[in-house]
């Protein structure tokens, strides 16, 4: 069983920058995919950005250029640097480790987080 801790966040101005952080415990071997989703005001959740187990990271299109996923997978960390941060960026953010096994596969999420970028 994996266990995601989140942290980073806040209030920010439209153009500031945030990093948000996921951490995983528990006992559970080998090394996920991680996604960060966001579910803003009275919209659907929505992934964000992914990260393969080596690399590798894909964004949604209103987020390249500002947004960038890292992983540590010594920490069994990842996380989301956010600069140009806009309004339209305003929502809870919350992180997903997904383990692949050969017939299924399991999620595991955090406990979310808000960002807020207002003026």
């Amino acid at each position: 069983q994996a266990r995601l801790v989140q942290s980073g966040g806040g209030l920010v101005q439209p153009g500031g920058s945030l990093n948000l952080s996921c951490v995983i415990s528990g006992q559970i071997f080998g090394i996920p995919t991680m996604a960060w989703y966001r579910q803003g005001p009275g919209k659907q959740r929505e992934l964000v950005a992914t990260i393969a187990p080596r690399g590798g990271a894909e964004y949604i299109d209103s987020v390249k250029g500002r947004f960038t996923i890292s992983r540590d997978n010594d920490k069994r960390a990842c996380y989301l640097q956010m600069d140009s941060l806009e309004p339209e960026d305003t929502a809870v953010y919350y992180c997903k480790a997904t383990y692949a096994l050969p017939r299924e596969s399991y999620d595991y999420w955090g406990q979310g987080t808000q960002v807020t970028v207002s003026s």
